[in-house]
This record gives structure tokens, sequence and C-alpha cells, in this order.
């Protein structure tokens, strides 16, 4: 586990600190509105939010459509990668078009009109309703219950994946979901799909190894048959339990050592540490295995962490959220941790720069103080505990 968080970058920092740099070398930054991706660069080199934000806006590095569909925040050097990859998730949504009705012709001459009208300047979605003007069809209550509104989001979606057009967020945040639409020629890897998926896989598990071929695939979204042709030419060793890495760090992941003093770092629920193969289990020391988090299940029960992590060396040592209502990082550790002062000043530094940075650390756009007042106070009252939250 030491061994994983050093490649991901939360050790000590070493090359490229660039957001861009950052991200092609630890893995994408999962963005579905929340903190994450600020947290992934603050957590691994200590960026800004002006820094981060001066990074899209100069197309360093932007939020794509990209593996299974899902939209991450990529740098430039993958933006190609990253759209032929997810290129046939928005595919799926015309098969519920269909269903209502809507033939694919339809949608293509959506496209098109689509394409006529966006330019230079954003336009929201409500702008592009008005000058689109019939061109959307409104799918009525039959489409509310399907989740397609109108025949605009999959137009999108589909001009997204295929890099004609990009979004931009509209107060250049990545933790919030308002967004305009722009025109875009967007890079092309001139490579078959058979070659983006190897290459891939390459990323992967040079991110992340040793991991099995499930958990690339959960990444991916791969069949199993494209997954295991993806690897076939990586040179990737079995280094036990079906866990793979490139032959080329086999000597230096056996060699290396638990560093012997504890670094703590908080990250995002979705952080590439923890999503890259989504199996928080791994990471939980044998101790912590079978522990019951406060107001909830017991960690193994859960498909997904129900907070925050506090990662120390590769392990999950405890949880948090930020009650942004009295400005603080809520914790709880789940044992007397190795070093207090260090985990108090790892939590500070996030404090300080969630407060006067970014003003709330949301899991995704629908997050709330409101909605996370349960977890929080479930926190809160992990009384006794070594994690006990501080007063101020």
């Amino acid at each position: 586990m030491a061994w994983w968080w050093q490649r991901q970058g939360l050790g000590e920092t070493a090359g490229d600190t660039a957001p861009a740099g950052v991200l092609a070398r630890t893995g994408w930054a999962r963005s579905v509105g929340g903190a994450n991706p600020y947290l992934t660069l603050f957590a691994r080199a200590g960026t800004s939010r002006a820094d981060a934000d001066a990074a899209v806006r100069a197309l360093d590095i932007h939020e794509l459509p990209a593996a299974r569909g899902c939209t991450y925040v990529v740098p430039a050097e993958h933006f190609a990668l990253a759209l032929q990859v997810g290129r046939s998730a928005p595919e799926a949504d015309l098969s519920v078009l269909a269903k209502l009705g809507v033939d694919r012709s339809e949608v293509d001459k959506l496209c098109e009109a689509v394409l006529d009208v966006v330019g230079d300047d954003p336009l929201d979605p409500a702008k592009l309703k008005d000058r689109l003007g019939d061109a959307v069809r409104n799918l009525g209550e039959a489409g509310r219950k399907r989740g397609q509104t109108t025949t605009l989001p999959s137009a999108l979606g589909l001009l997204q994946a295929a890099g004609e057009i990009r979004r931009v967020p509209v107060n250049g945040r990545l933790d919030q979901q308002r967004y305009g639409y722009v025109r875009w020629s967007a890079p092309r890897t001139g490579v078959s799909d058979e070659t983006a998926r190897a290459a891939l896989a390459r990323l992967y598990f040079d991110w992340t190894g040793p991991a099995s071929l499930a958990h690339f695939r959960w990444f991916s979204a791969f069949s199993a048959a494209n997954a295991k042709a993806a690897i076939a030419d990586l040179d990737l060793v079995d280094v036990g339990d079906g866990l793979l890495l490139p032959a080329a760090l086999r000597d230096e992941y056996e060699t290396f050592e638990r560093p012997a003093a504890p670094s703590y770092s908080l990250l995002a629920g979705i952080d590439a540490f923890i999503l890259l193969r989504r199996d928080h289990r791994s990471l939980l020391d044998d101790a912590d295995v079978d522990l019951a988090t406060p107001g909830d299940k017991p960690l193994t029960a859960l498909a997904d962490l129900p907070d925050h992590p506090i990662v120390d060396r590769g392990r999950i040592v405890g949880l948090w959220q930020y009650d942004a209502g009295e400005e603080r990082v809520v914790w709880w550790s789940f044992r007397a941790p190795e070093d207090p002062d260090a985990l108090r000043a790892a939590i500070a530094r996030t404090e300080q720069y969630v407060r006067d940075q970014l003003g709330d650390a949301r899991s995704f756009s629908l997050d709330s103080p409101k909605a996370r007042a349960p977890r929080i106070e479930a926190l809160k009252k992990a009384a006794g505990g070594p994690g006990r939250p501080r007063s101020r």
C-alpha cells in the first residue's frame, strides 16, 4: 500500500509539480462538480486554487468525458486519448431516446444545428435552447422519467465525446456544474481504438500498479476481451494475488520500504488513490477491516467510503468532512495516531486551504452542508476516540 501511495505522488513530491504534470504522472482527477480536482492537486503539489484555475483557462488541463464516459480533469497531453477511450459512452443515451420515439437522424440534425450556433463565446444550455428553437424536442413526462427532458443533452454529449465542442465552467471553477459550450477541434491520437486501449492500460498500471485486471476493467469499462488485449504487450508481471506491475518497476517495488515517519494526507473520497481500483478495503489495516464508521456500517460493507479519507503511507487511517458553518475540518481517526502533531498539522493545512480558497469540500455537485450534516454530526459524536474533533 505504501508503494501505491508513493506512486500516487503522496509521499515526497517529485517531478513536474505543474497541474498538468501532476495529473499526467499520478492519474486523471475524477470530476463530478466537487472538490476532488483541487484536493488532488493540493495533496500532491500544494497547488493553489488560483493556479489550478489558471491551468484550466490555459487549456493545460481540462474536464473531458473520458474512461467509462465519466468526466475527468485531464492533462493536455492526454486529451486525445481520453476522448477516444470514452467516445462510445454517449451512444447509450441514444437507445433511451429511441424508446421515446427519437431516431438517430433527428439527433444528428440537432448536432449540426448546435455546431452552427456555438462559437468562441460560451453558451449555456438555456441560451442554446433559445437559439436552436424547434430543433430541440421536449420529451415531456415520459422523458423526465427516463432522465431525458429534451434531446439537447444527448446531442451535447455526442459532440463533446467527438471533440467538436467543449464545455467551460461559467465562473472558471471546477467544483461546480454550471457550464457554457464553445466550439473546439480536439486533437486526435491518430491510432486505432485497439492501440488507444493499450495506451490507457500502460498509463493505468504506471499510475497505480500493481493492480488486477478486474481493477483495470472497472476503471476502463472495457470488455474482458478488450482488456486482455490491451495489456497483452505491456510486459506486466504478477507480483501475487493476480496483481500486475510493469516489469521495469519490479525491482523498485520489491525493494521499496515503507517510510518510518508518518506522512498524512487529507484526500477526497474519489481521489485517484482510492478510485483507480475502487477497492478501499485493500487500503485498510487488518485491524480496521471490520471497523464500524460513526453512524454507518463497517467500512468493508460499503461500496465506497462514506466520507473523505485521511491517509498515512498508503493506509486509510481516518475520515473527514468539512463543516462549512463552523469553517473547520471535522475528523475521526481509527486509532491513536503515531504522530498526533503531524496529523493535526496536515488537518490544519487542508482546513485553511478549503476555508480560504474553496469555501467548501463538496464530494459532488449536489452535495451541500445541509446534506452532509448527518455525516458531520456522526463524526463529531465519535466521542472518546483519538480523532475526536478538536475544539477551536
